[in-house]
């Protein structure tokens, strides 16, 4: 089939690469958003996958919106049979839609119809979900609402982040995706309608739902900080400023510490929390770099029964 490709950031070059492996399928154009300010120095660069498409000597696409008229005109000429999307990052209207003769597919990272949204990855590990996956579904105007071509299943690994699940389902997800393609052309994939229950919201994930109540249980305080982790960050309040959590461990056996409260030892920093302790591993303090929890603690001094937390 010709192919126009929809993705943004890193974890859809992997698909992009599956599509261009594969020898099957001819990848016309990428469509991808528009090159945004990074950096200390704001510049504009393109995304991830604009990149990989440019050095593939791809057409890359960068409307500011998917239904300005410039681009459904190139969509049009270009007349591609599938439109293969993964993090795209813009809804996409009907107009557009309706232009290749598949359709669009969309590559989810998530067992639909469970956790539709933004953030599938992010709220599987802060549920505590033990086993996760992808899925490839033909794109309706719902949110992650249509109908499923195939699914990929990975285990959520005890001290998994978000990052790093997401990692493997990228790459999971893009044979997933290349064997779609191959399915929908040869006929021997039907698109099944998602059941009507099982179905939970994965909405974007803000800076406030990352915010770390120590007075929930440990296990509670571990989802946050590995679901939260590398984006948006989880953080709790130290002395006024917010402290960034980057790895902690579940202490079952230490239960003298009240919630938030810190508990220095040599090289160790222990914080209670609503059940167990948790060890503080890597932190980052506000407008510093990461370092050791225990290297943070000698450089601030703590005093005993200082808390961290609201």
């Amino acid at each position: 089939m010709k192919l126009v490709f929809a993705g943004t950031p890193e974890v859809a070059v992997p698909a992009l690469d599956a599509l261009l492996a594969s020898g099957r399928h001819e990848v016309a154009a990428v469509v991808t958003r528009p090159d945004a300010p990074a950096g200390r120095g704001r510049r504009l660069l393109a995304s991830p996958v604009a990149e990989r498409a440019a050095e593939a000597g791809i057409e890359v696409l960068k409307p500011e919106r998917p239904r300005d008229e410039a681009f459904l005109a190139r969509l049009r000429e270009i007349a591609p049979d599938c439109c293969p999307v993964v993090a795209y990052g813009a809804l996409l209207p009907r107009v557009a839609l309706d232009i290749p003769t598949h359709g669009w597919v969309n590559l989810h990272f998530s067992l639909l119809p469970a956790w539709r949204g933004a953030a599938p990855v992010q709220h599987s590990i802060m549920a505590g979900d033990e086993v996760t996956g992808a899925s490839t579904f033909q794109i309706e105007e719902g949110l992650d609402s249509g109908p499923v071509y195939g699914v990929v299943t990975e285990d959520v690994r005890p001290t998994d982040t978000s990052g790093d699940l997401l990692t493997r389902l990228a790459f999971a997800g893009a044979g997933l995706l290349a064997a779609t393609m191959d399915g929908i052309e040869d006929g021997s994939l039907k698109a099944v309608p998602q059941p009507a229950d099982g179905i939970t919201l994965a909405p974007k994930i803000q800076v406030e739902d990352a915010h770390v109540d120590f007075k929930a249980p440990a296990l509670r305080v571990d989802r946050v900080v590995r679901g939260c982790t590398p984006a948006p960050g989880a953080w709790t309040l130290f002395r006024g400023e917010r402290l960034k959590l980057i790895q902690v461990a579940l202490l079952p056996d230490r239960t003298d510490l009240a919630p938030g409260e810190l508990a220095v030892g040599k090289n160790n920093v222990h914080v209670g929390t609503g059940s167990h302790a948790v060890e503080l591993l890597w932190v980052q303090p506000q407008g510093k770099k990461p370092m050791k929890a225990a290297d943070w603690a000698r450089g601030v001094r703590i005093a005993a029964g200082e808390r961290v937390g609201a």
